[in-house]
């Protein structure tokens, strides 16, 4: 690592150690929440980008990375909101804005009502629920990948889940994937479909803005509309030709869209 990059710590925080990044070191605070199979060495670009300027901590959640893991550990939706505000409670962050992207964006949500957060940065969740569409992409891509990579395989193993990704991008996701415990990353994606956000979207209490993929299929138009319906005030924007992994398909665009969020 270079550039802005700062160190890599663990705190103690919710009765487990949460492992973190650091970027930067200056400026305007950034909590920044992975999605379900990201640890957090994974959005390392990012974090050299908006450490720049920028105070940027990107968490590896319970269950990725280096952060306490293990079948008996919790992971629902409550578990890993608590997390945050424990963990932006122990480092004494005032004002942090929360950038959450898929899974991150949905523990954010659950997180706000703590009042610990000064802006939330919402990157394509799932908007899947109880009663709602499923989650796009299937478990077993979840699954099937994590059993290649404790296998111990390569970028080229790991390159037909995401044909588009750079050799570099690849042989990172392959060095750390088998990070990601199995029973964490089921669960979370059971907490799709079991848990709704939309009555954490109409409670939120600080500005947010969402950010979605062009062709992700995560957020529909329906989706958006029904969030403008909940929260006229919330700013909607698009990252144009990019999926659901929307930094890995147009960095500019996403660093762009961050960048003006923060404003």
């Amino acid at each position: 690592m270079a550039g802005s990059f700062f160190y890599g710590a663990n705190v103690e925080a919710n009765g487990i150690r949460q492992h973190y990044l650091r970027y930067g070191g200056s400026g305007p605070k950034i909590l920044l929440v992975p999605g379900i199979t990201s640890p957090a060495v994974t959005w390392g670009f990012v974090g050299e980008d908006l450490g720049a300027d920028h105070d940027v901590y990107i968490l590896d959640v319970r269950g990725r990375g280096l952060s306490s893991a293990g079948p008996d550990l919790p992971y629902s939706l409550d578990d890993c909101a608590a997390d945050l505000n424990a963990f932006v409670e122990a480092l004494d962050l005032q004002d942090v804005i929360g950038l959450g992207h898929s899974m991150g964006a949905r523990h954010l949500l659950r997180a706000e009502g703590s009042g610990k957060f000064a802006k939330l940065i919402l990157v394509d969740p799932p908007m899947s629920g109880p009663g709602r569409r499923p989650y796009p992409t299937p478990l077993d891509w979840y699954v099937d990948s994590l059993a290649l990579a404790r296998r111990g395989v390569g970028a080229d193993e790991l390159r037909p889940f995401t044909p588009s990704w750079t050799d570099e991008q690849l042989r990172l996701r392959a060095e750390w994937l088998h990070s990601c415990e199995e029973e964490a990353v089921i669960a979370s994606f059971k907490g799709f479909h079991e848990d709704d956000i939309f009555p954490d979207i109409a409670a939120l209490r600080t500005d947010a803005v969402l950010i979605a993929a062009e062709r992700g299929g995560v957020v529909s138009a329906e989706d958006r509309a029904e969030v403008a319906s909940l929260r006229p005030e919330m700013l909607i924007v698009e990252v144009a030709g990019a999926g659901h992994m929307i930094p890995w398909d147009n960095f500019a665009g996403f660093v762009a869209e961050v960048r003006s969020a923060i404003g």
